[in-house]
């Protein structure tokens, strides 16, 4: 069964939440419905809902297009939502077609928002997401649950859905993850009430479309434990363990060879281990195809047991609805399975108060596409954008002297490109040519290809008379959803078609050397215009969203002044050599592997993680730090290890960070004074970082430990304080997949500053 006829028919009966359909709403709803009791805790409510319920009625339920029951005043309910980086109707829930409200603001991608290393940017920017979808539940056109945001790793440069994710950093993800659950959702009220839930995607190891023959539909991730802990979990522990996200999507593939949805051990570990309270869901046919494309198992109702017995849900389609009846009689599936599901299922209705009377600050659509939050999506653009080359201070331009501007490429002129996977409807989209035109005396847009994909050179000729023309060339180029996407990854990381020939040939032809402005999520091999002295400067703009046009120029013109950091290793395309399919992070010199991310990949690369360029020069000073830290274990036995199996070597000693009697004791503080050495004021990521001095094989290079966006006058120094958990950011995890801490001497960078701490019992 295909993913794309599943979700056609989800739209075809897609039923968004209706805020007036409340059948709690009435002071006599308590006597008529006992679930409708609020002296009740949430879950009696939930339970005494589900006792009501006929056995039709509640596998009703286990769509995300759920049944309603009219006989109880409850009525049916859309649960599928986009709001990756603004409200999206790529699910049914949100429906922009009818109804007051007819678009909403499209921030950045998250892989640019993410460069800006900003924690109370990522939480403003959830926030104001939230608000529009409030506000578009208030007119009728969305739901309360949505399925954001993807916290997946960006492992491989190729990766299609890279650019929704947080980047290749395990510790950038988590942090992300928390920012934006806790922004979406709220505070928690009584009982773990929230205004909005937010879902954690793709539960785990899931960073694949199609490469080569394989299918995220059927792909067996075979990941050692070692990788799972320190790799492909944690952005999920954060997300479920201190955000508290009340929804989880099981993924596609299989781990190991057991499909995600049917991974009782992994599903029960959130619960049991991390204090989930929420609902799982599968992602969109997840459970059809576990029988009809894997043939894990035998029979359709064998997939439905599977998966309720190993504690999903929801199921995102019609596949239960149509097959758990079914599973009933043939006693595959017990009723108190479908019990437990609804139990979740209710609770999270129940805690977002889809039942109950609304409150009086409904807010609806004058909170959509609101001033504040189109300022919000240009700050998240501005604070994101990576200067990757500014050769001889080329940029910032000085207007006075710009009078004819050429601007090159595709999609220079095309709102659409800004977008990115996930957009929804942008309420007032500018592109690059509209935004300089308003900065330029005279311009010319010259498309040079007629599409991203560029197969063509017949356009070639308009661009190079164009860029003869002009004062300043600015090249457009990079990748748009024809490149990478949802169910489509890249093969080459080259540019795409003729476009690195369209550069070269503006560039041999124009006044002075040009702007190379990149779009797209996923790196690429710019090596050539990183050496060509004919291209000046490079900068990486993601999917700016509707913003873009409106910040470039900004950004080009000097009125704001970039500091963003790459969040992932940008490889050349001799990593394409590497199976897509190889999910280990670490490397294997006996076979050839040189690992992946910047915390173990040990080949060359274009731009490293963390690297960006700012028109001012900065150095740092780290004031103060622990020169060592002590570590008191509990009474466990063997708790220090002379030769940990990851190494022969005699003498590193480690500590299981489980056994470490309290991590938040070791907590510590590094004070650092940033210094601004340039003539523009400047706000840009401070990126600490963290390495064992003792080189132990299967340990990370080095690892992100910390970050805070500062801004700092030019001229001037600013101190800023970066709390350090050891505990969390300093360990790795061994083969056995326990995290362990490295005793003895680290060293802290930032910059080309270097701080040493030594790490002792």
């Amino acid at each position: 069964m295909l993913f794309a006829l599943l979700c056609l028919l989800a739209l075809a009966g897609a039923a968004a939440a209706a805020p007036n359909a409340r059948p709690c709403a009435s002071p006599s709803s308590t006597s008529a419905y006992p679930f409708c009791d609020a002296s009740l805790s949430i879950t009696a409510r939930a339970r005494s809902l589900v006792s009501l319920l006929t056995l039709d009625e509640k596998i009703a339920q286990l769509s995300n297009t759920a049944g309603g029951v009219p006989r109880l005043g409850v009525p049916p309910y859309q649960w599928w939502s986009e709001s990756l980086h603004g409200l999206a109707d790529n699910g049914p829930g949100v429906n922009f077609s009818s109804g007051p409200v007819r678009a909403a603001t499209a921030f950045p991608q998250v892989i640019l928002s993410t460069a800006a290393f900003n924690r109370s940017l990522w939480r403003a920017v959830a926030g104001a997401v939230a608000e529009e979808a409030l506000g578009m539940h208030g007119a009728g056109q969305a739901g309360l649950t949505y399925w954001a945001p993807n916290i997946n790793i960006f492992r491989d440069p190729r990766w299609g859905r890279g650019q929704e994710t947080s980047g290749e950093d395990p510790a950038v993800a988590a942090a992300y993850s928390l920012e934006y659950v806790t922004g979406f959702q709220g505070e928690q009220g009584k009982e773990g009430r929230i205004r909005l839930s937010a879902c954690c995607k793709h539960y785990t190891a899931y960073d694949m479309e199609k490469w080569e023959g394989f299918s995220r539909y059927t792909f067996n991730a075979k990941v050692n434990a070692q990788d799972l802990e320190d790799t492909y979990q944690p952005p999920f522990k954060t997300c479920i363990q201190e955000a508290r996200a009340s929804c989880l999507m099981c993924a596609y593939n299989q781990v190991n060879g057991v499909p995600m949805c049917a991974r009782k051990d992994l599903l029960q570990k959130t619960r049991d281990e991390w204090g989930f309270q929420g609902y799982i869901t599968s992602d969109c046919d997840a459970v059809a195809i576990i029988h009809e494309n894997q043939t894990y198992t035998t029979s359709d109702e064998d997939s439905i047991a599977i998966v309720l017995k190993a504690g999903m849900d929801l199921n995102c389609g019609s596949f239960l609805v149509r097959h758990t009846k079914s599973a009933v009689e043939k006693g595959k599936v017990q009723e108190q399975d479908i019990d437990r599901a609804l139990l979740n299922l209710f609770s999270v209705q129940l805690r977002l108060g889809i039942f109950d009377e609304p409150n009086n600050n409904q807010l609806g659509p004058n909170n959509v596409c609101m001033k504040e939050h189109r300022e919000l999506a240009a700050e998240a653009v501005r604070q994101g954008a990576v200067l990757l080359k500014n050769d001889n201070s080329f940029l910032p331009l000085k207007r006075s002297e710009v009078k004819h501007v050429a601007i090159i490429g595709p999609s220079a002129n095309d709102a659409f490109a800004m977008g990115g996977d996930y957009t929804g409807v942008p309420c007032n989209p500018i592109t690059f040519l509209k935004g300089i035109q308003a900065y330029a005396a005279q311009t010319t847009f010259a498309a040079g290809c007629k599409d991203v994909s560029c197969n063509s050179t017949d356009l070639f000729g308009e661009a190079i008379e164009a860029a003869k023309r002009a004062d300043i060339v600015v090249v457009v180029a990079g990748l748009n959803l024809t490149e990478e996407r949802e169910d489509f990854d890249r093969v080459s990381l080259l540019l795409p078609g003729n476009q690195m020939g369209l550069i070269h040939s503006v560039a041999s032809v124009a006044k002075k050397p040009l702007v190379l402005v990149l779009l797209g999520g996923g790196p690429v091999d710019v090596s050539f215009a990183k050496h060509d002295p004919r291209i000046a400067s490079i900068l990486w703009l993601g999917y700016p969203g509707e913003v873009g046009g409106q910040v470039l120029p900004e950004i080009l013109f000097g009125e704001y002044n970039p500091g963003g950091k790459l969040a992932m290793t940008w490889y050349p395309e001799s990593f394409t050599a590497i199976p897509m399919t190889d999910m280990n992070m670490r490397p294997d010199p006996s076979r050839g592997y040189p690992g992946r991310t910047y915390r173990f990949y040990t080949g060359d690369v274009v731009y490293g993680f963390g690297y960006g360029l700012s028109y001012s020069k900065y150095s740092y000073s780290i004031l103060s730090a622990p020169k060592k830290i002590s570590v008191s274990h509990s009474s466990v036995p063997n708790v220090i290890s002379r030769k940990p199996a990851y190494t022969s070597r005699d003498g590193l000693d480690f500590v299981k960070t489980e056994d470490i009697a309290s991590c938040e004791a070791l907590i510590f503080s590094v004070h650092i004074a940033v210094s601004n050495h340039g003539d523009m004021d400047g706000s840009h990521a401070v990126l600490l970082f963290s390495r064992s001095k003792s080189s132990v094989p299967g340990f990370p290079i080095k690892q992100l430990v910390g970050f805070e966006r500062v801004h700092t006058a030019a001229g001037s120094a600013t101190n800023v304080e970066i709390t350090v958990d050891p505990c969390k950011h300093m360990s790795a995890a061994n083969p056995e997949g326990k995290r362990v801490l490295l005793l003895g001497a680290h060293v802290l960078t930032v910059g080309d500053e270097e701080f040493e701490l030594l790490i002792e019992t």
